[in-house]
Protein backbone atom coordinates (compact mmCIF):
# COMPACT_ATOMS: atom_id res chain seq x y z
CA UNK A 1 0.00 0.00 0.00
CA UNK A 2 2.90 2.32 0.51
CA UNK A 3 3.63 1.86 -2.87
CA UNK A 4 0.55 2.99 -4.19
CA UNK A 5 0.11 6.18 -1.88
CA UNK A 6 3.63 7.43 -3.29
CA UNK A 7 2.67 6.99 -6.77
CA UNK A 8 -0.40 8.27 -5.83
CA UNK A 9 1.17 11.48 -4.63
CA UNK A 10 4.23 11.78 -6.47
CA UNK A 11 4.16 10.07 -9.71
CA UNK A 12 2.11 13.23 -11.67
CA UNK A 13 3.90 15.46 -10.42
CA UNK A 14 0.40 17.53 -9.74
CA UNK A 15 -0.95 19.02 -6.73
CA UNK A 16 -4.69 19.54 -6.60
CA UNK A 17 -6.91 21.81 -4.64
CA UNK A 18 -10.79 21.27 -3.60
CA UNK A 19 -12.43 24.07 -0.82
CA UNK A 20 -16.00 24.48 -0.04
CA UNK A 21 -17.60 27.54 0.62
CA UNK A 22 -21.12 28.75 1.53
CA UNK A 23 -23.00 27.30 -1.55
CA UNK A 24 -20.19 25.90 -3.35
CA UNK A 25 -17.33 23.76 -4.33
CA UNK A 26 -14.00 24.52 -6.46
CA UNK A 27 -11.22 22.64 -7.87
CA UNK A 28 -8.17 23.67 -8.55
CA UNK A 29 -5.32 22.01 -10.08
CA UNK A 30 -1.81 22.19 -12.32
CA UNK A 31 -1.75 21.26 -16.31
CA UNK A 32 1.03 19.99 -17.50
CA UNK A 33 1.39 18.86 -21.50
CA UNK A 34 3.81 16.21 -21.26
CA UNK A 35 4.78 16.42 -24.89
CA UNK A 36 4.56 19.37 -27.41
CA UNK A 37 3.13 17.18 -30.22
CA UNK A 38 0.01 16.60 -27.82
CA UNK A 39 -3.12 18.04 -27.98
CA UNK A 40 -3.72 20.33 -24.93
CA UNK A 41 -7.35 19.68 -24.96
CA UNK A 42 -6.73 15.62 -24.53
CA UNK A 43 -5.10 16.19 -20.85
CA UNK A 44 -6.93 17.05 -18.23
CA UNK A 45 -7.02 15.75 -14.43
CA UNK A 46 -10.57 16.91 -14.03
CA UNK A 47 -13.74 14.91 -14.78
CA UNK A 48 -17.78 15.00 -14.71
CA UNK A 49 -19.13 11.93 -12.99
CA UNK A 50 -22.57 13.08 -13.45
CA UNK A 51 -23.89 16.54 -14.45
CA UNK A 52 -23.93 18.01 -10.80
CA UNK A 53 -20.85 15.54 -9.46
CA UNK A 54 -17.15 16.25 -10.26
CA UNK A 55 -13.70 14.79 -9.41
CA UNK A 56 -10.07 15.34 -9.53
CA UNK A 57 -7.65 12.53 -9.78
CA UNK A 58 -4.00 12.78 -8.74
CA UNK A 59 -2.11 9.42 -9.82
CA UNK A 60 -1.14 7.26 -12.86
CA UNK A 61 -3.02 8.80 -15.44
CA UNK A 62 -3.99 5.12 -16.55
CA UNK A 63 -5.78 4.42 -13.15
CA UNK A 64 -6.74 7.93 -12.73
CA UNK A 65 -8.98 7.06 -16.31
CA UNK A 66 -9.73 3.86 -14.68
CA UNK A 67 -11.34 5.12 -11.55
CA UNK A 68 -13.52 7.75 -13.42
CA UNK A 69 -14.76 5.38 -15.84
CA UNK A 70 -16.01 2.77 -12.67
CA UNK A 71 -17.27 6.40 -10.81
CA UNK A 72 -19.63 6.86 -13.72
CA UNK A 73 -20.61 3.57 -13.86
CA UNK A 74 -21.56 3.42 -10.29
CA UNK A 75 -23.03 6.33 -10.76
CA UNK A 76 -25.27 5.66 -13.82
CA UNK A 77 -26.25 2.50 -11.72
CA UNK A 78 -27.81 4.20 -8.86
CA UNK A 79 -29.83 6.55 -11.13
CA UNK A 80 -30.84 3.66 -13.24
CA UNK A 81 -31.83 1.76 -9.81
CA UNK A 82 -33.52 4.22 -7.34
CA UNK A 83 -34.66 7.27 -10.10
CA UNK A 84 -32.39 10.18 -8.51
CA UNK A 85 -28.91 11.14 -9.13
CA UNK A 86 -26.63 9.65 -6.56
CA UNK A 87 -25.46 11.96 -3.67
CA UNK A 88 -21.69 12.96 -3.69
CA UNK A 89 -21.57 11.03 0.13
CA UNK A 90 -22.67 8.13 -1.63
CA UNK A 91 -20.33 7.56 -4.15
CA UNK A 92 -17.58 8.49 -1.94
CA UNK A 93 -18.47 5.34 0.23
CA UNK A 94 -19.17 3.20 -2.81
CA UNK A 95 -15.66 4.37 -4.80
CA UNK A 96 -14.03 3.93 -1.12
CA UNK A 97 -15.67 0.44 -1.23
CA UNK A 98 -13.94 -0.91 -4.02
CA UNK A 99 -10.86 0.84 -3.80
CA UNK A 100 -10.64 -1.70 -0.27
CA UNK A 101 -11.95 -4.45 -2.20
CA UNK A 102 -8.63 -4.50 -3.93
CA UNK A 103 -6.08 -4.32 -0.58
CA UNK A 104 -7.26 -7.61 0.14
CA UNK A 105 -5.75 -9.84 -2.03
CA UNK A 106 -2.44 -10.15 -3.24
CA UNK A 107 -3.22 -10.82 -6.60
CA UNK A 108 -5.33 -6.94 -7.65
CA UNK A 109 -3.09 -4.05 -7.30
CA UNK A 110 -4.38 -0.75 -5.90
CA UNK A 111 -5.21 2.05 -8.45
CA UNK A 112 -2.54 4.80 -7.21
CA UNK A 113 -5.52 7.33 -7.44
CA UNK A 114 -6.57 9.99 -5.13
CA UNK A 115 -10.13 11.58 -5.69
CA UNK A 116 -10.91 14.95 -4.86
CA UNK A 117 -15.21 14.66 -5.19
CA UNK A 118 -17.08 18.14 -5.25
CA UNK A 119 -20.74 18.08 -5.87
CA UNK A 120 -23.59 20.53 -3.55
CA UNK A 121 -26.17 18.38 -2.45
CA UNK A 122 -30.15 18.73 -1.66
CA UNK A 123 -29.87 17.92 2.25
CA UNK A 124 -26.18 18.48 3.54
CA UNK A 125 -25.39 21.41 0.87
CA UNK A 126 -21.45 21.79 -0.74
CA UNK A 127 -19.83 18.47 -0.40
CA UNK A 128 -15.73 18.22 -0.92
CA UNK A 129 -14.32 13.99 -0.62
CA UNK A 130 -11.54 12.67 -0.44
CA UNK A 131 -11.15 9.45 -1.15
CA UNK A 132 -7.60 7.72 -1.40
CA UNK A 133 -6.07 4.01 -2.82
CA UNK A 134 -6.44 2.31 0.64
CA UNK A 135 -10.50 3.00 0.71
CA UNK A 136 -10.40 5.70 3.24
CA UNK A 137 -13.01 8.43 2.49
CA UNK A 138 -13.97 11.43 4.62
CA UNK A 139 -15.72 14.65 4.35
CA UNK A 140 -13.48 18.26 4.26
CA UNK A 141 -14.11 22.13 4.50
CA UNK A 142 -10.78 21.96 1.92
CA UNK A 143 -8.28 19.04 0.97
CA UNK A 144 -5.56 18.86 -0.91
CA UNK A 145 -3.53 15.94 -2.94
CA UNK A 146 -0.44 15.40 -5.03
CA UNK A 147 3.34 16.69 -4.23
CA UNK A 148 2.67 19.68 -2.44
CA UNK A 149 -0.14 18.46 -0.50
CA UNK A 150 1.01 19.26 2.54
CA UNK A 151 1.90 22.50 2.18
CA UNK A 152 -1.14 23.04 0.61
CA UNK A 153 -3.22 21.93 4.04
CA UNK A 154 -0.99 24.15 6.00
CA UNK A 155 -2.27 27.04 3.98
CA UNK A 156 -6.15 25.66 4.02
CA UNK A 157 -5.76 25.06 7.91
CA UNK A 158 -4.84 28.85 8.09
CA UNK A 159 -8.19 30.57 6.32
CA UNK A 160 -10.68 27.44 6.98
CA UNK A 161 -12.61 29.54 9.48
CA UNK A 162 -13.56 32.34 6.85
CA UNK A 163 -14.39 29.70 3.88
CA UNK A 164 -17.53 28.64 5.48
CA UNK A 165 -19.16 32.06 4.55
CA UNK A 166 -17.04 32.35 1.29
CA UNK A 167 -19.20 32.81 -2.00
CA UNK A 168 -18.57 31.39 -5.40
CA UNK A 169 -15.85 34.03 -6.23
CA UNK A 170 -14.07 34.13 -3.00
CA UNK A 171 -14.17 30.24 -3.28
CA UNK A 172 -12.43 30.16 -6.58
CA UNK A 173 -9.82 32.53 -5.53
CA UNK A 174 -9.04 31.05 -2.47
CA UNK A 175 -8.02 27.86 -3.45
CA UNK A 176 -6.25 29.64 -6.92
CA UNK A 177 -3.69 31.38 -3.97
CA UNK A 178 -3.77 28.46 -2.50
CA UNK A 179 -2.14 26.73 -5.28
CA UNK A 180 -0.03 29.69 -6.51
CA UNK A 181 1.40 29.85 -2.46
CA UNK A 182 2.03 26.04 -2.80
CA UNK A 183 4.45 26.14 -5.75
CA UNK A 184 6.09 29.52 -5.14
CA UNK A 185 5.31 30.53 -8.55
CA UNK A 186 2.89 32.79 -10.63
CA UNK A 187 0.93 31.25 -13.14
CA UNK A 188 -1.02 31.97 -16.50
CA UNK A 189 -5.11 30.71 -17.51
CA UNK A 190 -3.74 27.92 -19.67
CA UNK A 191 -1.62 26.31 -16.67
CA UNK A 192 -3.89 25.46 -14.57
CA UNK A 193 -7.44 23.81 -14.51
CA UNK A 194 -10.52 24.94 -12.47
CA UNK A 195 -13.87 23.81 -11.88
CA UNK A 196 -16.94 24.55 -10.10
CA UNK A 197 -20.80 23.24 -8.85
CA UNK A 198 -23.01 26.33 -7.18
CA UNK A 199 -26.26 25.88 -5.86
CA UNK A 200 -28.15 22.94 -5.20
CA UNK A 201 -29.29 22.95 -8.90
CA UNK A 202 -25.82 23.93 -10.24
CA UNK A 203 -23.91 21.98 -12.68
CA UNK A 204 -20.75 20.73 -12.53
CA UNK A 205 -18.68 23.87 -14.97
CA UNK A 206 -14.96 23.75 -15.79
CA UNK A 207 -13.95 27.13 -16.68
CA UNK A 208 -12.34 28.71 -19.62
CA UNK A 209 -9.10 30.11 -19.76
CA UNK A 210 -10.45 33.59 -20.13
CA UNK A 211 -12.42 33.31 -17.14
CA UNK A 212 -9.56 31.80 -15.15
CA UNK A 213 -6.89 35.02 -16.14
CA UNK A 214 -10.22 36.71 -14.83
CA UNK A 215 -9.96 35.53 -11.65
CA UNK A 216 -5.76 35.91 -11.64
CA UNK A 217 -6.14 39.41 -12.51
CA UNK A 218 -8.61 40.37 -9.60
CA UNK A 219 -5.92 38.55 -7.30
CA UNK A 220 -3.07 40.34 -8.34
CA UNK A 221 -5.37 43.64 -7.86
CA UNK A 222 -6.16 42.86 -4.42
CA UNK A 223 -2.02 41.88 -3.63
CA UNK A 224 -1.56 45.41 -5.12
CA UNK A 225 -3.95 46.93 -3.02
Amino acid sequence: MEYAFKAASSSSGLTGVAVRGSDSCVVVTQKKVPDRLMDPTSVTHVHSITSKIGVLVTGLSADCRAQVQRARYEANDFRFKYGYDIPVHVLAKRIADIAQVYTQSASMRPLATVCLLIGVDDERGPQVFKVDCAGHYLPFYAAASGAKEQEAVNFLEKKVDDMKGYDLDQTVRAAIMCLGTVLGSDFRGNEIEVATVQGTGGKFTVMSVSDIEGHLNAIADDADA
